[in-house]
């Protein structure tokens, strides 16, 4: 697909699957219920919807955590030890934390992938929705006989 791009050749593809999408497309368009969610390039797309994150590991994560809310960054803490930053990048962590004093083990973009932005671009243009039924397992089956 890419050699036909070389030529000058425009190249649609269809697909649900996002992994090989983000690794064969320039730019994406997203419908859904017969309407443009989003256009535009791939990451551009994934940036729009999902933004990005940065994994911050500290001994003093609360008070880390404290100083990146006071300065617009929204945190949450995944686990202990461990802040996800949203709204701020690598560097902007990194500089609050060397305003503040406080030491980081690990710093770390992330980015969000097309899966995820494409699920949340379509969640609202879902028109059929799987439900789920209840089942009976065999053992249930086994002891009901």
């Amino acid at each position: 697909m890419r050699a036909l791009a070389a030529e000058g050749r425009t190249v649609f593809l269809s697909s649900h699957l996002m992994s090989e999408t983000s690794q064969t497309a320039d730019q994406l368009l997203v419908i859904g219920r017969g309407r443009i969610i989003a256009a535009g390039p791939v990451q551009q797309v994934i940036d729009s919807v999902a933004g990005g994150a940065v994994g911050v590991r500290s001994p003093r994560t609360g008070e880390l955590a404290a100083a990146l809310a006071a300065d617009g960054a929204t945190v949450t803490s995944p686990e202990a030890g461990m802040l996800e930053a949203s709204g701020t990048t690598a560097e902007h962590v990194g500089e609050v934390a060397f305003r503040n004093g406080l030491l980081l083990h690990e710093l770390s973009p992330r980015r969000a992938s097309l899966e995820e932005a494409y699920l949340s671009l379509t969640q609202d243009a879902v028109e059929y929705r799987a439900h789920t039924t209840p089942t009976t397992s065999r053992t249930e089956k086994a002891q009901n006989q």
